[in-house]
């Protein structure tokens, strides 16, 4: 004999202290951004200190491990 289905059995229950998983765009977002800013270092050694922003300069560097920086942040959030 099957047991009838309730709404109530479609869902686990959590113990109270446990966090809900991560949105479905948070783990390619974390990989995007690390990605992102270690393309904008290398592109930086290589392009002889021209691009990605011509006028910043040094600052470029920065600017790339900031945005890695918060990709590698944002791992400390996944579960």
């Amino acid at each position: 004999m099957a047991r009838p289905v309730k709404d109530d059995d479609q869902f686990e229950e959590r113990p109270s202290g446990e966090a809900a998983p991560n949105p479905v765009w948070f783990k390619p977002i974390m990989l995007g951004l690390m990605l992102v800013g270690l393309v904008w270092v290398l592109v930086f050694y290589l392009s002889g200190t021209l691009y990605p922003i011509p006028g910043v300069g040094a600052w470029n560097l920065v600017i790339g491990f900031g945005i890695a920086f918060i990709g590698f942040l944002m791992t400390t959030r996944w579960r």
